[in-house]
């Protein structure tokens, strides 16, 4: 167990992430009583985790079109009806919390970081549109490409445990997929290789690590555990537990861990490459 996790959250409560937040969130009207509004109304105001993030998706999605309470009802209702967005979106939490050095407290995800956010926006979206309300859930996506620059497909079917770091222009396709526990940096694309319809976007396994700018085009899968190195175009599938890299990219060794977008470890060592690269 991480030292962040030792500190971070006990296992003895009911909803040990949300009881860290309040906590954390009264240290932080104390300390800095200019955030003692905010932190009220995203966060001390509410009486659980779920309802804060419906609060939190409104207040940053909001227009003159789609007011924040009508917004709020849309989320509320989502968490409700899909008991997996508000598991996901914990998930979600830690993972920024536990692989982002950035990240110092369980409550900043909610509060300040657009990946964390734009994503449980677009697992509210994906409820939408699987309940066919397509045009609600295209609305979202376009809010979120707005507020977050991230383009994320509300059709795009996303696992928990996603950390996505900076996270500005990152693009998921519309039939992409992504595993558990998988991180990403900013300037990521997940998409198709032209007009092509039908299932045509990548499929990205359990545990991988997707380096800044990397481009990965295609029905293809990248196989779990592994590393795309910063900056790749990945056209062709890539084997589980290895390390691709170039343009278009190529195995150039092993992926140096049991679990890449754990570790976040992006270099590439004279023990990661495989004998005949």
């Amino acid at each position: 167990m991480s030292d962040k996790r030792q500190r971070g959250v006990g296992l003895h409560t009911v909803d040990p992430v949300w009881q860290q937040m309040r906590e954390e969130g009264a240290r932080l009207v104390e300390a800095e009583p200019m955030m003692a509004s905010a932190i009220h109304a995203a966060i001390l105001h509410h009486k659980g985790f779920d309802e804060a993030l419906a609060y939190r998706i409104a207040s940053k999605l909001e227009t003159d079109e789609m007011p924040a309470l009508m917004l709020r009802e849309l989320a509320e209702e989502a968490l409700a009806a899909d008991a997996y967005i508000g598991e996901a979106a914990r998930a979600d939490i830690m993972a920024v919390y536990e692989r982002d050095p950035a990240c110092e407290r369980v409550i900043q995800p909610l509060l300040y970081f657009k990946g964390f956010l734009a994503i449980q926006c677009q697992r509210v979206a994906h409820h939408l549109w699987k309940n066919a309300r397509r045009d609600v859930a295209l609305y979202i996506q376009m809010r979120v490409s707005e507020m977050f620059s991230i383009d994320a497909h509300p059709a795009a079917r996303i696992g928990k445990g996603l950390m996505i770091d900076h996270a500005h222009s990152i693009v998921i396709g519309e039939t992409a997929v992504i595993g558990d526990d998988v991180s990403m940096l900013h300037g990521v694309t997940l998409g198709g290789t032209g007009k092509e319809g039908g299932d045509r976007h990548p499929k990205i396994g359990d545990g991988v690590l997707i380096g800044a700018g990397a481009k990965v085009l295609g029905n293809i899968t990248v196989g779990k555990c592994s590393r795309v190195a910063a900056g790749s175009v990945v056209l062709k599938a890539v084997p589980a537990n290895t390390t691709v890299a170039g343009v278009p990219a190529k195995v150039v060794g092993e992926a140096g861990c049991s679990r890449p977008s754990h570790s976040m470890d992006h270099a590439i060592t004279a023990e990661d490459i495989l004998p005949d690269c």
